[in-house]
């Protein structure tokens, strides 16, 4: 019992590097794929159809991974409730890893027909059982090790690597769009990202095998206290915390993927906006989320997990309202804007779920807990936004429709927080 909090103390810079590596490249790997569902998939894997048809094609195996992440959540949660956290985080990111390296190698539909698609669906569903896993074991690897009172400071480097994996795949996605002609990049200049995954997996496990368990789950090992099927007990004992965890967590996926995925393929497409010049204003925005993500997990120490979240999705509900009128406009002043405030927000709403989801739960099924939690709120707000938005708009809804939608998200979100307990003061 007091040997875990010595054997914590010295590797705590430790833990919040691999948390952050982790998470960053398992996102680059995820949002990779975003980036290019909106710019290329469509053509590359699904040609002869419309435009509009295409997109939807697109968007649907991007949606896939969402599907497949609370599959994965369960799993990896049941083993990293089971035998820990550190041995689940490594095989995650190996899972991620190969499966973004095999896409990135997938011949496209005019070498091998509609075999290419179905491929593509199985690696994309591939990706989502990896990353269902990712986020539970990193948030808690954080929490897990914090010292009482700064669980939102720890927490804050797992919420950061979305962010850095964004800007790492984006950035990667503007240098090729820069040096690269259309047609170089639409036959073979987007498959490089996913190739070069690789070289960002051998770092990430390097970093991972040589962290140590949670002195948090080490305490429960030697107490005993692990159950023998941690799903049962969860769905048994906490469900409805689950649900409303997940209720919680959809207005940032929604911000998140509208701004970046539908936002990106509806800037390109239909105002006509460089590709190059929407992906810098993507990664300019991706920086206010990066500052709301560190601004809001430490307010949430002193002011409360619950209090700083109902304040970020009240925020986020008129933003709804706010995001598309001005990306209307076509200007790429008020578009970045646009697009800044939404990350911003979702930031802002990000930052203290590192903390909030975690201790929502019991150390004896936290790891599942929050990961389906997590999950759960990604196929509402993740999966669903750019296939409502792309339908809304080839429906004659207008842009509008889909900001109505965002608030209505929001909206949501704020009912569930209403509904769940502060936790910032219990011990883990």
């Amino acid at each position: 019992m007091t040997s875990s909090p010595q054997l914590a103390a010295p590797s705590r810079s430790r833990i919040a590097a691999a948390s952050l590596i982790g998470t960053a490249i398992e996102f680059y790997d995820f949002y990779i794929y975003g980036t290019a569902a909106a710019l290329v998939l469509n053509t590359a894997f699904f040609p002869g159809m419309d435009p509009v048809a295409a997109s939807l094609a697109s968007f649907s195996t991007f949606a896939v991974a969402f599907i497949s992440r609370p599959l994965g959540s369960a799993v990896f949660g049941h083993w990293g409730d089971r035998i820990g956290r550190k041995s689940m985080l490594v095989v995650s990111l190996l899972v991620m890893g190969l499966s973004t390296v095999l896409i990135g190698l997938l011949p496209g539909y005019a070498a091998i027909g509609v075999l290419a698609p179905v491929l593509l669906v199985l690696l994309r569903f591939t990706q989502g059982i990896g990353l269902g896993g990712e986020w539970g074991g990193a948030a808690l690897l954080a929490t897990e090790h914090a010292p009482p009172g700064k669980r939102g400071l720890y927490a804050m480097f797992p919420q950061l690597g979305p962010s850095v994996g964004f800007i790492a795949a984006n950035g990667l996605f503007l240098i090729l769009g820069e040096v690269l002609s259309d047609d170089q990049f639409g036959s073979w200049g987007w498959r490089l990202p996913f190739v070069a995954s690789l070289l960002l997996v051998i770092v990430g496990l390097y970093v991972r095998l040589k962290i140590s368990e949670t002195p948090v789950f080490q305490a429960a090992m030697d107490e005993r206290r692990i159950a023998k099927v941690p799903f049962a007990g969860l769905m048994r004992h906490q469900w409805r915390r689950v649900l409303l965890g997940a209720g919680a967590m959809t207005v940032a996926y929604t911000l998140f993927y509208t701004a970046t995925v539908y936002c990106l393929s509806y800037g390109t497409a239909t105002l006509k906006i460089p590709k190059t010049t929407m992906l810098a204003l993507t990664m300019i925005g991706v920086l206010f989320m990066a500052a709301g993500t560190v601004a809001s997990a430490m307010v949430s120490d002193r002011l409360g997990r619950r209090r700083t979240l109902i304040t970020g999705t009240v925020a986020a509900i008129v933003w709804g309202l706010v995001m598309f009128p001005l990306m209307e406009t076509g200007s790429v002043v008020l578009v970045g804007l646009a697009l800044a405030g939404a990350l911003g927000l979702m930031g802002l709403i990000f930052g203290p779920m590192g903390a909030y989801l975690p201790e929502l739960f019991r150390t004896e099924y936290r790891y599942s807990g929050a990961s389906v939690a997590y999950s759960l709120g990604g196929v509402l707000g993740g999966a669903v936004p750019p296939l409502v938005a792309t339908g809304m708009q080839a429906g004659g809804l207008g842009v509008m429709g889909v900001g109505v939608y965002v608030s209505a998200m929001a909206l949501l979100s704020l009912l569930c927080l209403l509904a769940l307990p502060e936790t910032g003061d219990r011990t883990l």
